[in-house]
Order: structure tokens, then sequence, then C-alpha cells
């Protein structure tokens, strides 16, 4: 169920921005009445989709990612909700400790990284340090010690040494993850 499209950030290496736009969100109400109707034809599992899907009511209707997700966790007729990729740095404590309460939402967090090196996410112009992704995996693993966590990384970066490449092999090893996505 897509509930935010387009990215108001301007990561280096990233078209999103260009080619859909600034971040929206649909409403709370629209996305309740689309999952009622998905329930009704007997799904039993929605994934939450979007481009900065942690970004959700950024363009000022006044509501939230957690709010959105608390609301859901009401839905009658849906047994499972799944947050797809979210930005660590949208990422909040209250998200992760909702999803660690929730009846609906499962422990499973798709995390992008991109690097270990915050030289290198620096060049990357993201929003967070490895010290932010720390701190949630951390967080998480905390509060549900089998929460599967996903985590994407982009390697061969323009710029991008040996030694920054092993920073990065590194960090990754010494993260309590279930899996990577790996872009070149």
């Amino acid at each position: 169920l897509k509930v935010q499209d387009g990215c108001d950030y301007n990561c280096s290496y990233c078209t999103i921005p260009l080619a859909r736009g600034a971040s929206r969100s649909d409403t709370i109400k629209n996305i309740v009445k689309q999952a009622n109707e998905i329930g009704a034809r007997g799904v039993k599992e929605i994934v939450l989709t979007g481009v900065n899907i942690g970004d959700f009511g950024a363009n000022g209707n006044n509501e939230s990612f957690l709010n959105l997700v608390k609301t859901l966790d009401e839905v009658e007729g849906i047994d499972r909700f799944r947050i797809s990729s979210i930005e660590p740095n949208l990422l909040t404590d209250e998200i992760i400790e909702f999803v660690s309460a929730s009846k609906k939402f499962v422990p499973h967090f798709h995390i992008p990284l991109q690097s270990g090196s915050d030289k290198i996410l620096k060049m990357m112009r993201r929003r967070y340090l490895s010290d932010i992704y720390t701190d949630r995996i951390e967080k998480i693993k905390f509060l549900m010690p089998h929460c599967c966590i996903g985590v994407d990384v982009i390697v061969s970066f323009p710029g991008e040494t040996e030694e920054d490449f092993l920073e990065t092999y590194d960090f990754v090893n010494q993260l309590d993850i279930s899996y990577l996505h790996v872009f070149t």
C-alpha cells in the first residue's frame, strides 16, 4: 500500500527527487479506507511503501508516520502490517517501541545504510552518520531480539577507497542484521 511518494533529500547518487518530485503523502483517513478494502478481499498482510516512508506527513497535513502505524494497528481484517524501507534518521524510538508492542506490525525493518564510512556518507549527502545507524540497530535488537533487519549498502561509490570499503565491511559485520541488499 503506497502511503508516500517523492523525496526532499538530495543524496548525491540519487535521481528520485528529479524523477518522482517532492515528498508527498496520502492521508491517514484514505490509507485506512484502502486497508479496509484490501482486508475485505481476504488479504492478510499489507506492506506500507513509499520512496521516503518515514517522511510521511511532512507535507503539512499534521499527520505523522507514527500516527499512521498506530491507526493501522487497529484496522480489522488485516493480520499483519510490514514497514518497507525507512531511513535511519526517521526511524524514531517511538516507532521502534510501537512496533515492539504492536498487535499487527511484524518485527521487520529494512533500513538503508549505504556506507559504514562517515566520510562516504557525507560525500553521499546522507542525513545521518554511522553512530545513528548503530543506535537504531541496538534499540531494535534490545526490544525485539528476534527482529529481522535488512540493510542497503552501496559499494564502489565514486571516491570510495579500499580503506573506506573495508570500514563499511567491518561496520556491517559488527551489526546484528539479517540480510543485505548490495548495490554497485
